[in-house]
């Protein structure tokens, strides 16, 4: 969907900004966000944790702009060429739902890639490892609000392709699969809480014999919003903790682990905008592997 073009289900009284059943403030700002049009660019990193926006813009080559509203920090700036963003979330689906809503707002079809962590549900799976979602089992409530209680949370094909190709060259261990995104962290995800009864104390061992491979709580909302918005949205984690050993991840593990789970993020936006340049150059709108080129010089669109 380009700017301009309505859904045939949208309620287009929101059009007007003196519909006050939507919170918009006075001017283009943004009112979570606090930013406008032109502050990001098309192509935007998504981590929950505030904190690592600034961590993620000391790689760009240059920044233009940074900012902080609430727990949203933003930044934008060029990596290797490209103009990018990244924004955090905060942590869960809520949060999620507000900044796609506003980062919508003010681009014109964005694409998002998550940087986060995760649990790991597999036993092959190592703390440090990435995962790269195809799917997410919406088991948060935030999504039902957009869609019918059946509808998948499916990444997009060239954003999983770009997130796998930028983790292979990047020479990252990482896994491929499907995903659970809780609406919490403790008893939402199945761990015993030694104060308060759960309701399901075996949802972990339920999901890892459905073959997810990890738990997170943010993805499937990204993936879901993106797809009615008719734009790009994949999920690279690295895995924080194992939970078939009960092992947590800290330390220079850590920090190893989320700087390849960032790199890769931003790999894979490279390898998108030459996905894009590759379809401009052939006249079509989706890409295909016969599209691509052994020639590794970037050409933005």
């Amino acid at each position: 969907m380009h700017k301009g073009e309505v859904l045939p289900n949208a309620d287009t009284r929101v059009e007007s900004p003196r519909d006050r059943r939507i919170a918009i403030p006075d001017g283009d700002r943004q009112y979570h966000i606090g930013l406008g049009p032109g502050d990001l660019a098309e192509y935007i990193l998504l981590p929950g944790d505030q904190d690592r926006t600034t961590r993620i813009a000391a790689r760009f080559d240059t920044i233009e702009m940074e900012h902080r509203h609430r727990e949203f920090a933003s930044a934008t700036g060029t990596f290797r060429g490209l103009r990018v963003s990244v924004v955090s979330t905060g942590i869960g689906t809520d949060n999620v739902e507000i900044v796609l809503a506003e980062v919508l707002a003010i681009t014109e079809r964005p694409t998002f890639v998550r940087v986060g962590s995760c649990g790991a549900l597999q036993p092959e799976m190592d703390l440090g490892d990435l995962t790269i979602t195809t799917g997410a089992v919406r088991l948060e409530s935030t999504t039902s609000y957009f869609v019918h209680d059946g509808f998948p949370a499916v990444a997009h094909h060239e954003a999983t392709l770009a997130l796998i190709e930028a983790a292979e060259a990047l020479g990252h261990r990482y896994h491929v699969g499907l995903t659970a995104t809780a609406p919490g962290f403790f008893g939402a995800q199945g761990r015993p809480i030694p104060q308060l009864p759960i309701r399901y104390p075996d949802l972990a061992e339920d999901m890892a014999r459905q073959r997810v491979m990890n738990f997170e709580m943010e993805a499937s909302a990204l993936l879901v919003l993106a797809t009615l918005a008719r734009c790009r949205a994949g999920v690279v984690c690295a895995v924080y903790a194992n939970r078939t050993t009960g092992q947590f991840i800290d330390g220079s593990a850590k920090d190893a682990a989320e700087a390849a789970c960032v790199e890769t993020g931003l790999e894979s936006l490279l390898v998108m905008a030459r996905m894009d340049a590759q379809k401009h150059a052939a006249g079509t709108d989706r890409w295909r592997p016969s599209l691509w080129s052994s020639d590794t010089t970037p050409r933005y669109p």
